[in-house]
Parts: structure tokens; sequence; C-alpha cells
């Protein structure tokens, strides 16, 4: 379904968003994000959209002027990249805590020092506990289509919650390929029109935002955003039932590839996904029985799911591509070892960190990681718990 077109990632996010057509974007680009920007502030000079494009002095501006915009009533979404995101990071959790559905776009690249442009996990990874739905895209089709789903995920009623949505930088974001675009009045009908809970320009109900919340009510308060987390699962699996009805293309908190008679897996976020299905195809074709999922949802942590997706395995590799310094692994492998650790019977699970900085994850370096899981299983003994797959010794 739909127009088969030619894009960039970064492209194909910015036509994504000019079909949401947002009544606010507030903008300061920072590579690798840029180019989505400047593909939407196009389409704001030449009419395309309505939008009130929003030009700042610094990401923290950005998002404190969608914050604002959306606590005002708005549909509101940005994009940004790495030290961007950082730089924002204290109206994060203004955004979560005042409950505004808030859309950003995030190209994921390393984090300075030393400075790096290229694409990992670090920046969102970074963000994980801000109280932000989180989702990751394996390649453009993907980031068009989950961006898309993200507005209507975090305006359902009883979450009300900003999602950030992950692209890895350059190796997605600036790399073309062929993806099937909706048409305009699709979006359209599709998202319909935002309806605010408690816009604060209702002058007939006027409210206060933000407010001073010391002891007295505070807990409760971050109790009501765990709550709405909760609700988020059940959003997610309702917008992709209806999205698949329109696209054709199937979402959930996760996608599985040979592994239910798998005896080892491996866990992918992001562009890795594709390299490690292509490893485990060629695999199974010597009667190796491994398998792959790539998980698309990292906020909420799909738990009771991976248990069920998981339980079976013998061993398990999780690939992490951001460093938790000081850590007992990488923030996926912490999050998947605790999810499983109260199975009756669970994989031995390993974590590698791999790609920080942009660096080629290559074929071989995923057919080790099954050597490794294949040594795991002949001999019950796991030899190193995190490895670093693609640094030099």
């Amino acid at each position: 379904m739909g127009k088969i077109v030619a894009m960039t990632g970064n492209i194909a996010v910015a036509n994504a968003m000019r079909q949401i057509n947002p009544d606010v974007c507030a903008a300061y680009p920072i590579t690798p994000s840029t180019e989505v920007m400047q593909q939407f502030s196009n389409f704001v000079a030449d009419g395309k959209v309505d939008t009130e494009l929003v030009t700042v002095e610094s990401e923290h501006s950005a998002m404190s002027a969608c914050i604002g915009s959306s606590a005002a009533g708005g549909r509101v979404m940005t994009a940004t990249s790495a030290n961007g995101l950082a730089l924002m990071w204290e109206m994060l959790y203004i955004a979560s805590g005042n409950r505004l559905p808030i859309a950003m776009m995030v190209i994921n690249r390393a984090l300075s020092a030393p400075i790096n442009i290229h694409g990992d996990h670090s920046d969102e990874m970074g963000a994980r506990d801000a109280g932000w739905i989180q989702m990751y895209s394996e390649n453009g089709q993907e980031a068009y289509d989950n961006l898309i789903q993200a507005i209507l995920i975090g305006e359902s009623e009883g979450v009300l919650l900003p999602v950030m949505v992950g692209m890895d930088g350059f190796i997605i974001s600036h790399s073309i390929e062929n993806l099937s675009m909706l048409d305009d009045q699709q979006v359209k009908d599709f998202l319909g029109e935002y309806k605010p809970l408690h816009p604060l320009l209702n002058v007939n109900k006027p409210l206060t935002m933000g407010p001073l919340d010391l002891q007295d009510y505070y807990s409760e308060h971050k109790r009501q955003q765990t709550e709405a987390m909760e609700l988020v699962k059940p959003a997610i699996l309702k917008v992709a039932k209806d999205f698949a009805a329109l696209s054709g293309r199937t979402y959930g908190f996760f996608e599985t590839h040979r592994l239910d008679d798998a005896e080892m897996g491996i866990i992918a976020l992001g562009s890795a996904a594709g390299t490690a299905r292509h490893v485990v195809d060629g695999l199974r074709e010597k009667g190796i029985k491994v398998g792959m999922l790539k998980l698309r949802v990292f906020r909420p942590f799909p738990s009771e799911e991976l248990q069920q997706a998981l339980g079976h395995l013998k061993s398990l590799a999780v690939m992490d591509r951001s460093e938790s310094f000081g850590a007992a692994g990488g923030p996926v492998f912490s999050e998947v070892r605790s999810a499983l650790y109260d199975l009756p019977t669970r994989p031995k699970t390993i974590n590698y960190i791999y790609g920080l900085g942009g660096r080629d994850l290559g074929i071989a370096n995923i057919e080790q990681v099954v050597a490794d899981l294949q040594e795991i299983n002949q001999t019950g003994k796991i030899k190193n718990l995190i490895t670093h797959l693609t640094v030099r010794e």
C-alpha cells in the first residue's frame, strides 16, 4: 500500500512530519538531525503545512517552546541528536511530568567527548529514565511508520506522555532506500484532530501548569506517571493494529526472526537488526539453530512479552550500541537480564558493546557472537559476560 519512493531516512521523517502537520515545531538543528528540520522548513516556507516553525537559540529552548506550545493545546513536534538531546535534559523531565504528548525524532548519535558526529545509542539511552516513551527504528520505513504512530500513542487516553522515536545517525538517516509512503489524506484521517484534555489557553477552565509540588503531593504525581506508562503498552498495540489496517505493515513491541525453534538468540536495536537477520539466515542454512529479536519499544520495557519469546533459549546475546559506565553491562542487557531473572529456566545471557561512534558492525562480528553462544551451549559456562565487540585489541 502507498507510493514507493527512494529517499534518505531524514527526508522520510521530514515527510512524515509534513503529513502529520503539527501545530508547532520548535527547532535548533544538530548533526545528523539537521536535514530533518531543513526539509521541514522548506515545507513550511512552501505553504505545504500550517505549522508555526519556531527557530530558537538552543535545544534547551527548543524543548521549552515545545512544552509551552503543547501545554497551550497544540500538537507539537521537534527533532534532535546527541549533545542537542543532552542540552534538553532539564526540559525532558518537565515535558513528561506535565503529561505533554510531544513527539520527537532522535537521530541517534554519539555524545562528546571526544567529538563524534556518527551513530550510536548513547544519547537516547542516557534519557531512558526521563519518563518518555521510546521506540527505535531499523530503517527509514520503520522510522517513517513509527513517527506517525507515535502521535496517537502519546495522545492516547490515560497516557498523555511524550514520545522519542530513534533512528541510527548517518547509517539510516543519510542512506537512501526504497520505502512505501502513505497518501497525505490517509495520514490526516488516521491521526484525526487533536483534542487536548486540559489546554492552558482554555479561558473557561483556568488551571496552573507546572506549580511547586513539595512533599505533600510529589510522590502521588510520580505514581500517576508510572500508571500512565503502564497504559502505553495497550495503546501501542491498538495504534499498531489500526496502522496495519491502513498500511499493511505490522508492528509490536519487538519483531522475532526464526526464534521459535532456536537454541540461541540475538537481541538487537536499530540498523544492526538487519545485519543480524542476514547472518541468522546464513547460519540456518548450515543447520545452526539461531534466531534473533529486534527490539522496537524500549520504554515501556516489554518484560513479560520478552519472557515468553526468549524463555526457551539456552543462550542469548544482547547487543548494546551504548556503554553504561560502571554498570553490570549495557542498558539493554541490564533490562533484558532483569526481565528474565525470575524464569524457572532462563538462557545464559551475555552482553556485547558494539559500534560506538558509528563503527561498522560486520557479518563476521555477528558470526563471532554466535560462535560464542555455541561454546556456552557446549560447555555450560560463560567465559566473558561483557565483550566490546568492535574494538581493536
